[in-house]
């Protein structure tokens, strides 16, 4: 008896047994997770057009194209081709395939580069970026098998659950404080925001930190080859071509870095009963200076006011200059420092030498007045190696220019490169890419190549390849070392020559921007207001002050009407309060004499170092011609572009457009999708600023 119940025991314990697997398995299966599924997007889709802040999606084939524009390098601004930035970043290849993206906040620069076969673009700033990595999704992170676009209203996001679909909005994710930005990221989340009525925020960027590059071997003895005589002997001349003869250095590509960008002014107040905006014109997310306040150092001077700039001086220390050569060079620098009035207020100096590699001997906060860095350049050790000055303008492009080494952000960027002969690398790459962060470079060339030893130059025109301008400006040309002297003050001239500096200038920074604004009768109050929102969400985008972009609006009808000029506010605040309170005005639609009427009022009184930009924007048919005065604009080098909304005649838009047409005139079926061309407009005006010819 004793056996059997036992044995009954042991029957009903594994029955429970089985049936506890059973049920285990069971609820497994049915928990199981399901495949995710990937939404794939084409080539030319901006990440900035998803409305989602972190999604997987798949590239097709084909990307890798001039067309799909990209801006930055490693972080990229979000009006860039999500896939040819994937491209670019080495995520997938030209065959496409699958990609994690991930919104981050704005940044203060975007740095362009070539890699992987794509050339990315430059850009000074943009209000959102993104990263993109390789397709695997983030543990805990649920991903959307559909993508939400900005460009529609509303669109229908799948649930999972059977069949049901119900309506989502989603906004981009609110920016990360910059010390959280170094190990987190964001993740996604879902809001019932509209889209087209997102405020953008103030961002702050994370400051990448560069460390320098290793100082060059030393290689005693070889300087002894210079010093035997001054360059002019045909003795010299040979040497030097042993030294640099068959180098066979490869050119290095650069690196983006980024700089924090400075925190935005006080936001001003506004009516949200009669002034809705469908982007903040208040809450800009970026001052229009970048600010630095370098930490007091002993012994400052205010210096010469009159040349504030940011320079740093890439100084020769290969081999082939010589002790004594070396020493001239020392003394010239040093007589620099003093001309131009080393101080806070005025001129900030910093020096790198080059040769096998470059190093920082000090940064622009380290003196801040002449005689300690008089003093100081005396102190300078020859490093030696090559004259790889390509390597050195790619190391000052990413490592000097930051603001914890001295960049004040309002002065302009200089950099002054003094070499002996030639260059023993290619220079081209690096300098484009310099000029294009907006550092101006300059050429001192001395003891130049001679014609018998132009054969072993790298990059014959070398000069004219790098510096910002081939007019003459941005290079001197010395014969002789002991000629060094002479050029000292005509190099502060030019270098103090702020107006002249053209490199410093950008899209953001360097236009007279003229609104011409249709104020008929189809518009109507309450479009007119949503017009003026267009307008101060476009204008905020610069930089504005009375050197900087300038903003002047006129309004028409039959008649027309100047708003302001450009010399009438130099401050963000002044210019958008001053649209706020541009009043309705109604009546009939003459855009021909609107135009005729801008450029008289307008753009005829524009600074002759500014880019004349109208942007015109409209609802109907004119009642007069306007291909006549928009080719006597055309021709007196304004740049126009035409904003047509509803009844707005496409062949008008055309005729009043720049050529192309296409990149400068939109047409948009209602007032409230005017905003969708905001960053479209930008991006075009940016994209052709990058294109001009340097001569």
């Amino acid at each position: 008896a004793l056996l059997t119940m036992k044995a009954t025991v042991i029957a009903v314990f594994f029955g429970v047994f089985l049936t506890c697997t059973y049920t285990v398995k069971a609820t497994t299966k049915r928990t199981k997770k399901p495949k995710l599924y990937v939404p794939q997007i084409d080539c030319d889709v901006k990440a900035g057009k998803i409305i989602n802040p972190e999604f997987i999606a798949k590239c097709p084939p084909g990307c890798q194209d001039v067309k799909y524009r990209v801006y930055g390098t490693d972080i990229y601004a979000s009006f860039s081709s999500v896939c040819n930035a994937a491209i670019h970043s080495g995520v997938i290849d030209n065959t496409g395939g699958k990609i994690l993206v991930q919104k981050v906040a704005g940044h203060s620069g975007y740095r362009g580069s070539f890699s992987n076969g794509v050339r990315s673009l430059s850009l000074p700033r943009w209000r959102e970026s993104f990263l993109v990595s390789e397709g695997k999704p983030r543990k805990g992170v649920t991903y959307p098998s559909t993508l939400e676009y900005s460009s529609s209203k509303s669109t229908a996001v799948k649930t999972g659950k059977g069949d049901a679909v119900h309506k989502e909005y989603q906004t981009s994710p609110m920016p990360i404080p910059a010390t959280q930005m170094a190990t987190t990221t964001p993740t996604p989340t879902t809001t019932t925001t509209d889209p087209s009525t997102t405020v953008p925020q103030p961002t702050t960027t994370l400051a990448t930190t560069r460390t320098t590059v290793a100082a060059a071997k030393t290689r005693p003895g070889l300087h002894r080859v210079r010093d035997t005589g001054f360059r002019g002997t045909s003795t010299s001349a040979s040497n030097r071509n042993i030294l640099r003869h068959n180098t066979g250095i490869q050119r290095q590509e650069p690196v983006a870095t980024f700089q924090r960008a400075a925190g935005s002014p006080a936001h001003l107040a506004m009516e949200t009963d009669s002034w809705k905006p469908v982007l903040s014109l208040f809450d800009t997310g970026f001052s229009s200076k970048e600010e630095l306040n370098p930490k007091p150092l002993e012994s400052i001077s205010q210096g010469n006011q009159n040349c504030k700039v940011d320079l740093s001086f890439l100084m020769d220390g290969s081999w082939s200059i010589g002790k004594r050569r070396f020493q001239l060079q020392k003394r010239f620098l040093g007589n620099v420092a003093q001309a131009l009035g080393i101080g806070i207020a005025g001129p900030l100096m910093g020096i790198v030498q080059y040769g096998d590699d470059p190093s920082t001997e000090f940064n622009l906060k380290t003196y801040t007045n002449s005689k300690d860095l008089r003093n100081a350049i005396e102190k300078i050790q020859q490093k030696g190696g090559l004259s790889n000055v390509g390597k050195a303008l790619s190391f000052v492009n990413k490592n000097f220019f930051l603001d914890a080494n001295g960049n004040r952000g309002g002065a302009p960027n200089v950099v002054v490169v003094v070499v002996d002969g030639w260059p023993t690398d290619r220079v081209e790459e690096a300098s484009r890419l310099a000029r294009e962060s907006g550092i101006n470079i300059f050429f001192v060339t001395v003891e130049a190549a001679a014609q018998s030893e132009k054969q072993n130059v790298i990059e014959l025109n070398f000069v004219d390849k790098a510096v910002c301008r081939t007019n003459g400006f941005y290079s001197i040309n010395v014969p002789s070392w002991f000629s060094l002297h002479k050029v000292v003050q005509p190099l502060v001239k030019r270098v103090c020559d702020t107006d002249r500096l053209v490199c410093s200038k950008t899209c953001l920074n360097s236009a007279d921007l003229g609104f011409v604004i249709d104020g008929s009768s189809s518009v109507g109050t309450s479009n007119f207001r949503t017009v003026l929102q267009f307008v101060a969400n476009i204008s905020k985008e610069f930089e504005i002050s009375d050197t900087d972009t300038r903003i002047g609006a006129v309004q028409y009808t039959y008649e027309q009407r100047l708003e302001f000029s450009f010399d009438k506010y130099s401050t963000k605040e002044d210019v958008l309060a001053a649209i706020k309170r541009i009043s309705y005005w109604s009546g009939g639609t003459s855009t021909g004499a609107a135009i005729s009427y801008a450029s008289e009022q307008l753009f005829s009184k524009s600074k002759p170092n500014k880019r004349k930009i109208m942007i015109l924007i409209t609802d109907g048919r004119s009642y007069d011609d306007v291909s006549v005065p928009a080719m006597e604009a055309h021709r007196n080098g304004v740049i126009a572009y035409s904003i047509g909304v509803a009844w707005a005649a496409p062949d008008e838009l055309e005729a009043i457009a720049t050529d192309p047409d296409k990149e400068h005139s939109f047409f948009v079926d209602e007032f409230d999708h005017l905003y969708r061309y905001v960053n479209q407009l930008i991006q075009n005006i940016c994209t052709e600023f990058n294109s001009q010819p340097r001569n």
